[in-house]
């Protein structure tokens, strides 16, 4: 028999394309068009509908960036078209392949009844299941003209990201505004064909379950007259019956199939924009929900429900009401789907706590599994932080995205820096938009890495990232793979029910040791360094203000400001999303993200300043409110102001300055570097021999692609050396030692202050920078005299270790890591850290000089890509950092704290004694609040931060009946430990109840 397998693929093709897919809709009117161009922002549905119309013609350009048409819809149903299926047809000037990413609507009944969204891939509206014929239509649109940013050639910079400098320009034509008969047995047909053709492609070339389906093709297509497709569609069907009919192999891989439109809550578009977003897909999901009876459907965030609450709550009902059928699944648990490298531990619980609350409070219902498919790596806190808060599964995708690694599980446990572990699950298909494609469903069963111990993973179907969701042609899809020879069988299912399947059938899963680190967008731990500060202030502002607030309602009976701090965590929770703190999204999140979050600090310290002068009362004394402990007994209160240690002295040498406080003593150049710290207690040099420390260094900074995410290896090829100053000063100002450096480069400036305190082993350096760059990088140096195996880094309650070498690949890669406060190289009996207060990447090399290996620590200051920011982080920024000299784990904590959280004079009558006192070496008090359920109870959370077992006692000074373990979502716990002993192991995090 010869082979026809090139003319079947070349006719299945061109037949499909050209006829059968046009032909789903026959017999069309055209619609009559009216429309009103809003001036500004968007309006409400009500107002939309109230607006007056003009005539508007089909092709007439339409919708400058960012701005919104409303279009009233008009026309009659033919009679002719009576007991026929009719829907609208509509192109507002759609890309196919930018979905999600260019303009969209949501279509209304006159009633204000939002029906769904049209989008690229979805450009249909339902009109009438059976016609009655000659009935009048009516129906509205919202379109928002949003600009396509990520275009065919991407990463070119635009002005278009920001309504500020957008063009006026008109950018969309629409192409067709019609009533259509839908003929569904030409779109069965559609699927059909579609199925079997992407599958055979995915067999072996001359399996028999291939060539049977080649031979069905050809025979569908012999019965399909081309000019009456509609009449023959069920004629082509029926050879296909026995092909689509056979049952998949009994070790078929299994799919769980979830709806899925994964909507980054900001990225290409503005928040004000994703709530119109999360409006368009909820209402064609909850539609198509009502369509399909096996259809189910996940949306994580509750912030997005919120969204919907507050300003679409027509659209909000609906999906209330699909929640408690089953269908429409609450995820994950989190007020978004949020970066989780670089928010602080307490940020990580509020993001759980506030999640859980609003799911439970709004639908009765709490996520079992944590759900963050498109983070940027996730921290090895994150297990200990998903059990203790009462999830049982954690699902990504995101590490599938790695340069050169190929993670080698997709079903595993995954072991957190205090030993906890949580399932996890990895989808083979490597994707969080499927479309469930014959070739997607094959990769997910020849990639699933458990293939020889389990037989299932999960597929999220739906165009997803700007939205849009599953379509009806996905579903169609599925129904044909539930039990298809030679396919994966594809089921609806909750993750859930997945999750508890996996669990079943692989008792005994590999194990995963530590952060999973995306060996990509290395540089979301440094751009947009102005959201990255604020948010950084922000967090460590409302922990503070939680703190005297408490104290303060305890002692002085005055109001807890519970809703205020709820909606100010609920402000920080929101722009710790995973496009807006890693500094990816356009101009206009991150000008509005500053804003709000300064408004955030602004309001935190104004609640702890009205407490903290409540508690002190009138009076003149200096009292200081230490807004943390560390390590031993915790004052968490208000104590007199203590006298100062020796004094620092402060000597020019000619050849440079010398600073000394009895403790250690530094060497500053000419060029403004440190070129010797020396720490008295070991007599030990913390500087490299022969280089210098406090180096600033630019680099050309221009990736492959990915601007404002990536940092490519050979950015280190090229570097300058900044050590040329405009001048040097040197003071004693209020008992320290004072340096001022000034240096200008290329288009910019920075002024450091170098300051040595009284009895302190940190030399601060404050980097005060007016930065005007494009594509560059800029790094602060510190060669050190230190032969060290691993940094230590700061992570969310504890710090991981990395070793510094580059045996493997997997080590190579991380060329680029994160930190929170404080990053440490050491020895057995030395070391230095370098602490900061609002960056969170750095790089280490090991330098061999002969017999000597030295560590070279360099802090990232600075990024200027241009995507999809063109102008990103210009302007004045200002960086503390720090060099601690003769540090171990203890002392980088405590110089990290304090750079943060410093203490604050307040001047009053009346001593505050502490509400809670914390002793136990390595123990931190992480926050101390109100109990969330109102009751008055006082939460106390504590971690061990040393890396080590230990015990100590938490005492409450304040009449109470019991202190209770509790989750750190503060829900009751089995079994739990009662009374004030605490006893923890290695990066342990504990909270406590303490029950008034």
């Amino acid at each position: 028999m010869h082979d026809d397998t090139a003319l079947t693929i070349g006719r299945v093709k061109r037949v499909l394309e050209e006829r059968i897919r046009p032909a789903i809709h026959s017999a069309s009117v055209p619609l009559f068009i009216e429309a009103h161009e809003l001036p500004g922002e968007p309006i409400s549905p009500t107002d939309g509908l109230a607006l007056e119309f003009a005539p508007a013609q089909l092709g007439a350009p339409w919708g400058a960036a960012w701005g919104t048409t409303w279009f009233r819809l008009t026309g009659q149903v033919p009679a002719e078209w009576a007991g026929r299926r009719v829907e609208a047809l509509i192109d507002l000037g759609f890309d196919v392949n930018m979905t999600g990413f260019q303009c969209e609507a949501l279509a209304y009944l006159p009633d204000g009844t939002p029906v769904k969204s049209l989008n690229p891939r979805n450009q249909w509206v339902p009109i009438a299941d059976a016609a009655e014929g000659e009935e009048l239509v009516e129906f509205f649109l919202e379109a928002a003209s949003n600009p396509v940013l990520l275009d065919y050639h991407p990463f070119l910079p635009t002005q278009e990201g920001d309504i500020l400098t957008s063009s006026k320009d008109k950018l969309y034509r629409a192409r067709r505004m019609d009533l259509a008969v839908f003929e569904p047995e030409v779109f069965e047909l559609a699927l059909d064909l579609e199925v079997l053709f992407e599958l055979q492609a995915e067999l072996p070339a001359t399996s028999p379950r291939r060539m049977r389906i080649l031979q069905a093709l050809d025979n569908a297509l012999d019965e399909l007259d081309l000019q009456r497709i509609v009449e023959t569609a069920s004629d082509a069907r029926a050879q296909l019956v026995e092909v689509l009919d056979s049952p998949a192999d009994a070790s078929a891989h299994r799919i769980s199939a979830i709806g899925h439109a994964h909507i980054d809550s900001a990225w290409l578009w503005p928040l004000r924009e994703t709530v119109r977003k999360v409006a368009r897909t909820s209402s064609s999901m909850t539609a198509l929900l009502e369509e399909q009876p096996d259809f189910k459907y996940g949306m994580s965030s509750a912030q997005q429900y919120a969204w919907l609450k507050e300003h679409r709550p027509e659209v909000f009902e609906r999906v209330k009401a699909a929640v408690a059928e089953g269908r429409f699944l609450p995820l994950g648990g989190m007020w978004v789907e949020s970066d989780t490298v670089m928010p602080t531990g307490e940020s990580l619980v509020r993001q759980f706590s506030h999640g859980q609350r609003f799911f439970e409070r709004e639908f009765g219902i709490r996520s079992k599994g944590v759900w963050l498919p498109d983070s940027f790596g996730y921290s090895p806190a994150l297990p200990q932080l998903m059990r203790r808060a009462g999830f049982e599964w954690f699902f990504t995708q995101k590490i599938s995205w790695n340069q050169q690694n190929v993670f080698p599980h997709h079903t595993f446990l995954w072991e957190g820096i205090d030993g906890s572990q949580m399932f996890t699950h990895f989808p083979p298909m490597d994707t969080y938009n499927s479309q469930l494609s014959g070739m997607e469903v094959a990769k997910a069963s020849r990639q699933f890495k458990e293939n020889r111990v389990a037989t299932r993973s999960i597929a999220p179907v739906g165009w997803g990232d700007g939205g849009g969701g599953t379509t009806r042609e996905m579903v169609g899809r599925a129904a044909r793979m539930k039990d298809l020879e030679g396919s994966a069988k594809v089921e609806w299912e909750h993750p859930d029910t997945f999750f508890d399947a996996a669990k079943a059938e692989l008792p005994n899963p590999a194990v995963w040791v530590g952060e999973l680190y995306l060996e990509l967008h290395r540089g979301t731990l440094t751009s947009q360094h102005g959201t990255k500060s604020r948010h950084r202030w922000a967090e460590h502002a409302l922990v503070e203000a939680e703190l005297w607030a408490t104290t303060d309602a305890v002692r002085n009976g005055a109001a807890y400001p519970q809703e205020e701090l709820d909606a100010l965590w609920q402000q920080v929770l929101l722009h710790e999303f995973h496009d807006i703190l890693p500094g990816t999204s356009i101009a206009w999140v991150h000008r509005e993200a500053v804003s709000v979050l300064e408004d955030v600090i602004s309001r935190a310290r104004a609640i702890s300043a009205a407490a903290r002068a409540s508690l002190a009362g009138a009076g003149e004394r200096e009292l200081v409110f230490s807004p943390v402990s560390v390590a031993g007994p915790a004052p968490l209160g208000a104590t007199v102001a203590a006298a100062a240690p020796e004094a620092v002295t402060l000597e020019d040498s000619g050849d440079g300055i010398v600073l000394a406080n009895g403790l250690v003593t530094l060497r500053i150049s000419n060029e403004g570097l440190v070129v010797s710290a020396v720490d008295h207690a070991t007599g030990r040099e913390a500087v490299a021999e022969g280089k210098a420390a406090n180096l600033l260094q630019l680099h050309q900074d221009f990736p492959n692609m990915w601007d404002a995410w990536d940092i490519d290896r050979y950015y280190r090829n090229r570097v300058t050396d900044l050590r040329e100053t405009t001048g040097i000063s040197s003071r004693i100002v209020d008992g320290a030692a004072e340096v001022v450096i000034e240096r200008a480069f290329s288009q910019s400036t920075i002024t450091q202050t170098l300051t040595l305190a009284p009895g302190s082993r940190t030399l601060h350096i404050v980097n005060d920078i007016d930065w005007h760059e494009t594509e560059k990088l800029l790094k602060l140096a510190f060669p050190l005299d230190v032969q060290a195996a691993h940094t230590e880094a700061e992570t969310q309650f504890g710090y991981q270790s990395r070793v510094t070498h580059t045996n493997t690949s997997w080590e190579a890669a991380k060329f680029e890591t994160s930190m929170h406060r404080w990053v440490m190289v050491r020895e057995d009996d030395f070391g230095v850290a370098l602490v900061n207060d609002s960056i969170y990447g750095y790089d280490t090399t090991r330098d061999v000089d002969g017999d000597s290996v030295t560590t070279t620590v360099r802090l990232s200051l600075l990024r200027a890509p241009r995507f999809p920011d063109p102008d990103s982080d210009h302007g004045r920024h200002v960086i503390a950092t720090g060099m601690v000299i003769g540090a171990g784990p203890a002392e980088a904590t405590r110089a990290g704290i304090e750079l943060n959280a410093p203490a604050t004079v307040v001047r009053g009558g009346q001593d505050v004694a502490p509400l809670v006192t914390v002793q136990g070496k390595g123990i931190i008090v992480s926050g101390v609040k109100m109990a969330d359920d109102g009751s008055g109870d006082v939460i106390v959370r504590v971690y061990e931060s040393l890396g080590r077992r230990t015990t100590g006692t938490i005492t409450a000074d304040f009449q109470h009946s019991e202190l209770r373990e509790v989750s750190l979502i503060e829900d009751p716990l089995e079994d739990a430990r009662t009374g004030g002993e605490l006893r923890l192991r290695p990066f342990e995090v504990r909270t406590v109840r303490i029950v008034r």
